[in-house]
């Protein structure tokens, strides 16, 4: 199975945006793409970096609906080209408002979307400004390009939530990000996700930002690993890339985790301790 990050710089204007998403997605197909996946806020700029109250103009318009204009656009692209596609994007639902990620299967069908679970809040992130803690649990989807989950961003920190998906039997997690140059050590966004690979058994494929914009320095560096912690492709930093990784997922079999790990785990202590902590 093909594999294509789309690791792109995102321009002010949103239509324009996401009309260079779509020649993306097609680009990728024609180069074999089975699976695409965006950075976090595809197509719109990064205004997490500004604290809501700071904020002059209204965001309400980068908002929008699931489905809506931007899933339909992806979605009829997708039926197309006959590619799984993951974005983000900022979603209104009625009051509320959440960093989700659709997932759009190969025949156009919108499978349903994973919203960002654990929101941050601190210098040049202040999404606790702009989202609400996501509600869809940690869907696991049944896509052409194999079982799929999503960590959005932030999530990716939290094990929990990784082995919630490994225990679905996703295949892959896809996690589109927004991270910055410096903002961890040297490495370590590699290395969260080869260890969270080899511990659960699947294939981990992250799609990071690139560019400047307003203080932030995004990092790209967009890479796939897989169930064996290794990192198979790597794109470069500080220039717009597709970045394409061949696999099979038919060696999550002899992976650790598949063959030790998972089947050795002791869930009824681990809840014991869990409650001990709480009390």
């Amino acid at each position: 199975m093909n594999i294509a990050l789309a690791q792109q710089a995102v321009p002010p204007n949103h239509e324009s945006a996401l009309q260079r998403g779509i020649q993306a997605v097609r680009t990728a197909a024609n180069r074999g793409a089975d699976l695409v996946v965006f950075p976090e806020l595809s197509f719109t700029p990064f205004y997490p970096q500004v604290p809501a109250d700071e904020r002059a103009e209204s965001l309400s318009d980068l908002a929008e609906p699931v489905p809506g204009p931007m899933t339909e656009a992806l979605r009829t692209v997708a039926r197309e080209c006959g590619v799984v596609v993951v974005c983000n994007l900022y979603e209104r639902d009625g009051d509320r408002f959440f960093d989700t990620s659709p997932v759009i299967d190969a025949d156009g069908t919108l499978l349903g979307v994973t919203r960002m679970m654990h929101i941050t809040q601190y210098t040049h992130f202040w999404e606790q400004d702009y989202y609400h803690p996501g509600d869809t649990e940690a869907p696991v989807y049944d896509t052409a390009a194999g079982r799929l989950g999503v960590a959005i961003c932030y999530d990716r920190h939290y094990p929990e939530y990784l082995r919630a998906l490994a225990l679905q039997d996703a295949e892959i997690v896809a996690v589109p990000q927004a991270g910055t140059a410096g903002e961890w050590p040297e490495g370590m966004y590699e290395a969260e996700l080869r260890v969270a690979a080899l511990q659960h058994g699947f294939f981990t494929v992250l799609a990071n930002r690139v560019g400047r914009e307003e203080d932030m320095h995004f990092a790209g560096r967009s890479f796939v690993t897989d169930p064996f912690g290794e990192v198979v492709a790597q794109a470069p930093g500080d220039e717009e890339a597709t970045l394409h990784a061949t696999v099979d997922l038919d060696r999550r079999d002899e992976a650790p985790a598949r063959q030790l790990f998972l089947h050795h785990r002791r869930p009824d202590q681990y809840e014991k301790g869990a409650v001990a902590l709480e009390d």
